[in-house]
């Protein structure tokens, strides 16, 4: 389905990816949960994110951090009125790849069973905080100052629905590396 660009799109794709993305987690087998992720193998597997994550509790963890970004974005703006970053400092959107191994150190002693609670609970509160917010305030560029020329919405379908697909994605690569 292309990128979300209503509420009802938003919530309806995220919500079907999420059970999509433990439907899959799920029907992993003992072998595929137990083998570290592994795409040395994979030329077009390029970008950072393919190395970093060893397993599926990292990308979850991942989801789960990004959920937080999402939640505080939101939170943090509504209240104070100011316009803070999506990013924590010192990170951009030029070098956010520093902050997701920051994630993944901070999570190597997570359990795969934490991290499937923690990024459940956080997909539900930021899918609540999504349902409270009109269609306007979802999708209409620049409705927020804090969102600059953007609307709200486009930073919660990359948090969401399209951040699901990435992890879909990564898992099954890996699932099939299993079957080799």
């Amino acid at each position: 389905m292309p990128r979300p660009q209503t509420k009802e799109d938003l919530i309806k794709v995220s919500e079907e990816n999420f059970a999509s993305l433990n439907k899959l987690i799920n029907e992993l087998t003992e072998k595929e949960i137990n083998t570290p992720f592994d795409f040395s193998d994979s030329p077009s597997k390029k970008e950072q994110h393919w190395a970093r994550d060893k397993n599926v509790r990292d990308v979850l963890v991942h989801l789960y951090e990004w959920h937080l970004l999402g939640i505080k974005f939101i939170e943090n703006n509504k209240e104070t009125g100011k316009n803070i970053a999506f990013l924590p400092e010192p990170y951009t959107f030029k070098n956010y790849g520093l902050m997701n191994i920051e994630i993944w150190k901070k999570h190597q002693g997570t359990s795969l069973e934490e991290a499937r609670t923690m990024v459940t609970e956080s997909h539900n509160k930021l899918m609540d905080i999504v349902a409270s917010l009109s269609n306007e305030e979802l999708f209409t560029r620049g409705y927020f100052t804090w969102t600059g020329n953007n609307a709200l919405g486009s930073y919660m379908a990359s948090n969401l629905s399209s951040h699901y697909d990435w992890a879909i994605k990564k898992i099954k690569a890996h699932k099939k590396n299993c079957q080799k």
